[in-house]
């Protein structure tokens, strides 16, 4: 026997078994799904989709803005209800100076700031967002030297 094919064989099988498992993860759910959601018992499983049912969400999406105007890159942004002291959420601008965070569906006030250094007295900026239900608000954050 050739040891470069005994060589091939063995590189070739774990590219099978990878390609196996990829189509079994394909294939078989839409054959489950098919065959009536019915598992080995005889009795009807629950679909997926109603397994991972979300909750409603409102999204808060924003921008953070320089001095000169242009978009900012990892600005740590914190988010809290209007009625709390405390910060619940806290997250980044990316590259494109962008940020954007779930939160509860419902009638809420939230208070969205840029954590950063301000001149002594002056407060960070930030601004008021009111959801009422699940919805998108876009805001913008501008910073000042």
């Amino acid at each position: 026997m050739n040891t470069e094919s005994c060589c091939a064989r063995l590189r070739l099988s774990p590219l099978l078994a990878l390609l196996l498992a990829a189509l079994l993860s394909a294939h078989l759910p839409q054959a489950l799904a098919q065959a009536g959601g019915k598992s080995h018992s005889g009795k009807s499983q629950p679909s997926a989709k109603s397994q991972l049912k979300e909750k409603p969400y409102a999204l808060i999406f924003g921008t953070i803005y320089g001095p000169d105007d242009r978009a900012v890159y990892g600005v740590k942004i914190k988010i809290r209800r209007a009625n709390e002291k405390k910060a619940k959420w806290e997250l980044y601008s990316d590259h494109h100076g962008e940020f954007a965070q779930r939160v509860p569906a419902g009638e809420a006030d939230y208070i969205v700031w840029a954590d950063v250094k301000t001149a002594k007295g002056s407060l960070p900026p930030e601004v008021k967002v009111h959801v009422i239900n699940d919805e998108r608000q876009d805001i913008g954050l501008h910073l000042t030297e």
